[in-house]
């Protein structure tokens, strides 16, 4: 006999009841930006400090962290905000390979499906910085610059930290996307690359201060 709970339509409850409990929970936090990093990077690599030093330094700008997660640079996000004392959220998503949130994330929510996952961190995000990754950490940056472009969302701050990583990738959209029309010239004003932690942070305070909630 077929189990009614894993038929398709009662999936929509499921989703529901992710959107409803990650909805209520962020909502508590208040502002919050959003750190993405490869989680296959490890505590030696270059970019782990970078990402402990601008979690920190966001923090220090009245900020919660939200991350994957995950390990690798997540982590050092993690990581960073918790040293900083601020909230360090983890937004887990449930793989097969059985992902467990690293040690640093002082509150977990978790997820069954991407989708819902990716909705709450352009939902809840004043601003996403986007270290090196890989496609995971690509869907998130392509996510909200196609949300932008399209003009589904408002603009918010969104930047790529580590400039030797993405120059490949900036330099093919500039000389191959751009030349062949598929995007406009603006479309590259839509994101910022800085490899500064302090300036990413107050250039996104500042961005708040004159388009948040308050403003």
């Amino acid at each position: 006999m077929t189990d009614f709970t894993t038929e398709e339509p009662w999936r929509v409850f499921r989703i529901m009841s992710e959107f409803v409990e990650g909805l209520d929970e962020l909502a508590k936090l208040g502002a919050s930006v959003s750190i993405f990093g490869s989680s296959r990077m490890p505590g030696d690599s270059k970019y782990y400090p970078m990402a402990q030093a601008v979690a920190r330094a966001v923090v220090h700008q009245g900020f919660s962290v939200l991350t994957g997660a995950g390990p690798g640079l997540m982590e050092a996000a993690n990581k960073g905000a918790m040293e900083a004392g601020g909230n360090s959220i983890g937004l887990n998503i449930d793989l097969p390979n059985e992902q467990k949130p690293n040690t640093y994330v002082t509150q977990v929510i978790s997820f069954r499906y991407f989708f819902v996952r990716k909705f709450l961190f352009v939902k809840h995000s004043t601003a996403f910085i986007i270290l090196p990754g890989g496609f995971g950490t690509m869907d998130e940056f392509f996510e909200a610059m196609t949300l932008i472009q399209s003009l589904r969302i408002s603009r918010f701050p969104v930047y790529l930290m580590g400039s030797d990583y993405w120059q490949g990738l900036i330099g093919w959209l500039r000389d191959t996307m751009l030349e062949h029309g598929a995007i406009q010239r603006s479309d590259l004003e839509l994101f910022k690359v800085s490899d500064d932690p302090e300036e990413v942070a107050r250039e996104i305070r500042r961005w708040y201060d004159e388009h948040g909630p308050s403003s």
